[in-house]
């Protein structure tokens, strides 16, 4: 994919992810319009199907909305709210932790700069990112797996990892897609581009890949 064509594959990226359902952090940040929740479910959501992370995030958030709820749980009331997501007795850790930092040293409420969340344990790069953008509508890119996957298979970048992709498209991706640009892949990867065998015969943006990697398709 050259560098111009951007503007299209967006365009129709658009097009094709209005027929599927949105990832489960997006629905949670249109839904609560909270910071906290965001991050919760973001936590929640790591390494996890999104028909997992969508419930675990409803029935943890039932029984605490706010980090001061949160941290009057038990440990294992968290875990079993939110098994069977990956990891479930880590991240029920984690999110006790989070709610702690967040009430000691941040007045309970989530910093919207990617460097400080990435001061708490178990925040990453992606989290941070989907934060800053789901959470408060700041600029910010968040790259998982589908993202950098999706744009090395374009030949939209040349990337190793998913925080080398993030720092080279916020280099060229125009700014203007910087808060579409996760959803629109997340759901465009689990749907049309995916992992191993790509629906590349029906594919909108076939004409626009450079199918970089891809040795089966459908």
């Amino acid at each position: 994919m050259k560098d111009g064509q951007i503007h299209e594959a967006v365009r129709l990226l658009n097009e094709a992810v209005s027929a599927w359902r949105s990832p489960a952090v997006t629905i949670v940040s249109q839904r609560e319009g909270d910071p906290y929740k965001v991050l919760v479910s973001c936590i929640l959501s790591l390494r996890t199907q999104d028909r997992t992370t969508g419930p675990a995030s409803e029935r943890i958030f039932a029984l605490a909305d706010t980090p001061e709820k949160m941290v009057g749980l038990a440990p294992e009331t968290i875990e079993k709210a939110i098994y069977p997501v990956g990891f479930y007795r880590t991240k029920a850790v984690q999110i006790l932790d989070i709610s702690r930092t967040l009430i000691e040293k941040y007045g309970g409420k989530v910093p919207d700069e990617i460097d400080e969340l990435l001061k708490f344990k178990g925040v990453g790069r992606k989290t941070a990112n989907l934060v800053v953008t789901l959470g408060f509508g700041k600029p910010g890119i968040c790259v998982d797996t589908h993202v950098h996957r999706i744009c090395n298979r374009w030949g939209y970048v040349v990337t190793s990892t998913p925080e080398e992709t993030e720092f080279t498209l916020r280099r060229k991706l125009p700014r203007q897609y910087w808060l579409a640009i996760n959803d629109l892949l997340v759901t465009f990867g689990q749907n049309q581009c995916t992992p191993l065998s790509p629906r590349c015969s029906s594919c909108p943006l076939a004409h626009l890949c450079d199918r970089v990697g891809v040795k089966k398709s459908r």
